[in-house]
């Protein structure tokens, strides 16, 4: 056992930005910082309770923010960790802290001292002279401790934890299961001929895959976490396509021996109820109702109202592109009906003959180096001012972890930027942001460290990265909420980085989305990894051409996983499901988004954001906050693009606002009305 005296969770890393010294921290640090970081914070709201002076701002809210510092420093490292590089410690510790943590936040949350005292500064809140982001604070502690039942009763709060303790054992199972599944489900391919239609880079890093899983001359093709992969648009053999997409919706379902572990059946089914009960408790109609009472929505109806309105278009798109894909095979003479693995394969095809666009041949221009500083980093440059530099000296929490020093244009600090982009058997699938520091001028930190994690598969030693036109859109994508943590400033920890409302977390990183196409971004880093050239003019007019090619396919695969996660969310306490293909098939049919050929992007069994990453009742968030994106687009375009006074703007207006207002308060701030709905409806053919 570590010595506690050396622990390096108990004390501030004296590293720059504060960055956790990796190289320090080993398996024996995290269970005791948990514990004692527990024990902490509940000394210290203990000692809140305990005063006998009147609540006021400083001596209860102050105090709470102040409170917790030793799990926060453990959790921020251990999460990250579990999630981009898990080992069997990992998902035992993780499995064993989950219902710890749900009981210590119940114990915060529940405490009725506490929460008189929080009521007691809520009610005197207009006289305390305070500034907006202390009154906000207010406003934000009370109503989320009564959301979470601080006013119960007793019995009730007893009933309580025993829903929010199993709730965090059963998600936590679940992504165990996914993450055992998704490895255990991965492609083994025996002769290269398989993956004809594959690129050289693409093959060797199958090759790669197996040979790190002692699979000397064969070939494997990981997973990912949505239904679809990348590499159903290039596989020429229509078996080794239908075997790939097979793998990927057989996770969590599979009822024989070899699967009987991972199945996430019975999971969902419990999940859910407990959820629904949960719900009721605290005097929800249903899990939905809880969730959105809290978020800019505010209502399941408004939720459905958006996601109704669009789905119909979306279906009545995705026949008439379905029915372009299968005059192209009747033309081939293949005489087949396309399947759900045929649709990425059939559809690059029809691009290639409609707009003479072949995402593949894009790929030699989409070497990660390139992508990552001649655009992202250059683009957050132009905006922003920053500049991004390398740090070799700073460690990570895994070799191919990269750090980063963010600086400001007079060359401040700002703080670091760690990038994780490879695929590995230890790394959860999809693709997020972390933040390891987070700033807050009540504690005195000043600057940020913030990572992103992708799945990229990394090629055979010197073979270059190069990108599918997706991933460079992630890229940017999960970038753009890395600026949201860098740039965020804020005085209390709770308002720090991307801490703002579920169904708003998302607009800032779709909003970087539009860099990447972006004519001056595009020039920057678009280069041919051998020549050097750019990218040809007009393989970037054909690529905008395109937009909203394909959209009826990707708006209703999205629709189906969000219409789907309202569904399960919307059941009430007394309703039991037993089947979960049959509640699928039923919510789906019910909205018309039941096309065989038009999977769900996340089948209940791997739908990770709704049955253990947050997202529960929550998955309407990406839709409804590109209605947001979609409308800033539009401004960036009226007011001459990628500036730094449109960058100041935004930064000042949004970026830089945190968590320290209501979002939708702050984006009327900055485009001087709400966000209209037409410019999402043109983008994606909607109208």
């Amino acid at each position: 056992m570590a010595s506690t005296a050396n622990n390096p969770f108990f004390t501030r890393s004296t590293l720059p930005y504060q960055l956790p010294p990796f190289a320090s921290i080993t398996d024996e640090h995290y269970r005791p910082a948990f514990l004692q970081g527990m024990t902490e914070q509940l000394a210290e709201v203990s000692a809140i309770t305990g005063r006998a002076d009147a609540p006021t701002f400083d001596n209860t809210l102050v105090a709470l923010e102040r409170s917790g510092q030793t799990l926060a420093r453990v959790s921020e490292v251990f999460f990250n960790r579990s999630s981009s590089d898990s080992s069997d410690f990992t998902n035992d510790l993780e499995e064993e802290l989950a219902p710890l943590l749900a009981a210590h936040a119940d114990a915060i949350r529940l405490d009725p001292d506490l929460y008189a005292r929080l009521a007691a500064v809520h009610e005197q809140r207009a006289s305390l002279g305070l500034d907006a982001e202390s009154l906000y604070l207010i406003d934000r502690y009370f109503t989320e401790f009564t959301l979470a039942g601080a006013g119960l009763s007793d019995d009730d709060k007893q009933a309580l934890r025993d829903f929010n303790s199993r709730l965090s054992t059963l998600t936590t199972r679940f992504e165990k299961n996914l993450l055992a599944d998704t490895n255990e489900l991965a492609l083994i391919i025996d002769d290269v001929a398989e993956l004809d239609g594959l690129t050289e880079g693409e093959i060797s890093a199958a090759a790669e895959a197996a040979r790190e899983r002692q699979l000397d001359g064969k070939y494997l093709i990981s997973l990912v976490l949505p239904t679809s992969h990348p590499y159903l648009a290039s596989l020429t053999d229509r078996g080794v396509r239908e075997r790939l997409l097979a793998a990927s919706r057989a996770r969590g379902i599979r009822s024989d021996a070899a699967g009987a572990a991972n199945d996430n059946r019975p999971l969902v089914i419990e999940i859910t109820h407990l959820r629904a009960q949960r719900a009721r408790l605290l005097g929800f109609d249903s899990h939905a109702a809880y969730v959105t009472a809290d978020e800019t929505a505010k209502t399941p109806g408004a939720v459905w109202d958006l996601l109704g309105r669009l789905a119909p278009a979306a279906a009545r798109n995705a026949r008439v592109e379905q029915a372009d894909l299968q005059a192209v095979v009747d033309a081939e003479g293949s005489g087949f009906e396309l399947a759900a693995w045929d649709w990425a394969f059939y559809t690059e095809k029809v691009r290639r003959a409609k707009y003479d666009v072949d995402t593949a041949a894009m790929r030699p221009y989409f070497e990660l180096e390139s992508v990552l500083t001649n655009g992202v980093f250059y683009a957050a440059h132009q905006l922003y001012g920053l500049t991004f530099t390398a740090r070799p000296d700073l460690v990570g929490w895994h070799p191919e972890s990269r750090v980063f020093e963010v600086t400001t244009e007079d060359g401040a600090a700002l703080g670091l930027y760690i990038g994780d982009f490879y695929t590995r058997d230890s790394k959860r699938g999809g693709a997020w942001m972390n933040a390891l520091v987070s700033q807050s001028a009540l504690l005195g930190t000043d600057t940020t460290v913030v990572c992103n994690n992708l799945n990229v598969s990394k090629p055979a030693a010197g073979q270059p990265t190069l990108l599918t036109y997706d991933q460079v859109t992630t890229l940017f994508h999960e970038f753009g909420h890395a600026l949201h943590g860098l740039l965020a400033r804020a005085t209390y920890p709770k308002f720090s980085g991307t801490n703002v409302y579920r169904d708003f977390v998302e607009f800032p990183s779709q909003v970087n989305e539009m860099w990447m196409l972006w004519p001056e971004v595009l020039a920057n880093y678009a280069r041919h990894y051998q020549t050097g050239e750019a990218m040809p003019q007009q393989l970037v007019d054909r690529i905008q051409a395109s937009s909203a090619f394909n959209e009826g396919f990707l708006t209703s695969e999205y629709l189906a996983a969000a219409l789907l996660d309202q569904a399960w969310h919307r059941i009430d306490a007394e309703t039991t499901v037993t089947d979960v293909a049959r509640f699928e098939a039923d919510a789906l049919a019910s909205v018309g988004l039941d096309n065989p050929a038009v999977p769900t992007r996340y089948a209940s069994t791997y739908f990770a954001h709704t049955f253990s990453g947050g997202y529960d009742a929550g998955y309407y968030s990406y839709i409804w906050s590109e209605v947001l994106d979609a409308d800033t687009v539009e401004w960036f375009r009226e007011h001459g693009g990628l500036t730094r006074a449109n960058g100041d703007r935004f930064r000042d207006r949004l970026l830089g606002v945190g968590g320290t207002k209501d979002p939708l308060e702050a984006y009327r701030s900055w485009r001087g009305r709400d966000a209209d709905l037409q410019p999402l409806l043109d983008r994606r053919g909607l109208n």
